[in-house]
């Protein structure tokens, strides 16, 4: 089963482009918002944590204001990717809680990402704020150390389904080809574990770029491409992704 959010359906089809943004300051947001004009995307990611002015709330609410506006029908997806897993900035339990309230209340959000290991059921205190304002929940994990075991990964994506994630995404590190296939595995078997779950994984950096263009095979529904700034090491220019992601998909189409 797919999920359906504004004009796209995550969990079918071909994996659906993200691509992300990262400017530091209102100039480069929309510096970035004009290069991704050309580019082919289904949603958009905003990186909070890289906005310099992230902790003034009516700076925050601009930005959400000028990215929904050049968004149109396309879904927009809130992030504000902490320092203990791999973002820009520290912050505290409560005020990490206050943005994402804040965030959704804007009802110009479709997904928010909340880390689901941050803090035990927050997705569960959260899921009331997302459901009242029609938002789902991408519950994530990051290892920017190592690749867990398959068994672990699994475990995890079904502990952040059950602690409220609508979409659950792991990314990890690999170091050899080895922790690539775990982490196939582990998507693939989560896709056979609960299939109306559409799931996000990804190996990073370039070992693991593999997994970046194999979601439709293996079950992960959305992969993160660049147009220009990276948000994490491995990402694909989308222009080059969505090219190799149709010819795979071509493929998995022929008899």
């Amino acid at each position: 089963m797919s999920i359906k959010i504004r004009n796209i359906e995550l969990g079918t089809g071909m994996p659906k482009i993200c691509i992300p943004i990262t400017g530091s300051t209102k100039e480069k947001i929309q510096e970035q918002l004009a290069q991704i004009q050309e580019q082919p995307f289904d949603l958009l990611e905003w990186r909070c944590d890289f906005f310099e002015n992230v902790f003034e709330p009516e700076a925050v609410a601009e930005m959400i204001d000028l990215i929904r506006s050049y968004l149109g029908e396309k879904p927009f997806l809130f992030t504000f990717r902490t320092k203990w897993e791999g973002g820009e900035k520290e912050i505290s339990e409560e005020a990490y809680q206050n943005l994402i309230c804040f965030a959704a209340q804007t009802e110009k959000i479709d997904l928010i990402d909340v880390e689901l290991f941050r803090k035990s059921e927050l997705g569960k205190v959260l899921k009331p704020v997302m459901e009242k304002y029609q938002i789902k929940l991408v519950g994530s994990n990051h290892d920017f150390k190592k690749t867990p075991s398959s068994q672990e990964m699994i475990r995890r994506l079904i502990e952040m389904r059950e602690n409220g994630a609508d979409i659950p995404k792991i990314a990890v590190m690999p170091y050899d080809g080895h922790d690539v296939l775990e982490l196939l595995r582990a998507t693939w078997e989560f896709h056979l574990y609960d299939p109306d779950t559409p799931l996000i994984t990804m190996a990073m950096g370039n070992i693991g770029m593999i997994s970046r263009v194999a979601g439709e095979t293996f079950g992960s529904a959305v992969t993160f491409g660049s147009a220009g700034a990276c948000s994490a090491p491995g990402q694909i220019p989308a222009k080059k992704l969505q090219d190799i992601l149709q010819i795979l998909h071509n493929k998995v189409r022929e008899p």
